[in-house]
């Protein structure tokens, strides 16, 4: 039995690319995420284009089935678990005293 995403796991998400800026930014869409996100992207994208964007989970909301995400220089975004494509759990320190 798989187990939920939890705090601190790597969420990998699937974005489409709206529109490339000439600085190499681009405004992307992901699922589920009503806003559109502007990150850094390979040279040669295009506007069509899947990208996948990973951050680390830092709120989940199982009873609404959302999840929030640190993307990795872009910020908090909060979409549905069903939007999450891979989620690798980090290793966790325990501390005894």
């Amino acid at each position: 039995m798989a187990r939920g995403p939890r705090v601190g796991d790597e969420i990998t998400l699937t974005a489409t690319i709206l529109k490339v800026m000439e600085d190499g930014v681009s405004s992307v869409s992901i699922p589920t995420y009503n806003f559109p996100l502007a990150i850094d992207t390979p040279r040669k994208a295009r506007a069509g284009e899947k990208v996948p964007i990973s951050g680390f989970a830092t709120r989940v909301d199982s009873t609404d089935g959302k999840i929030t995400v640190r993307i990795d220089g872009g910020g908090l975004v909060t979409v549905d678990l069903d939007s999450i494509v891979d989620c690798s759990p980090t290793s966790r320190v325990a501390v005894r005293e």
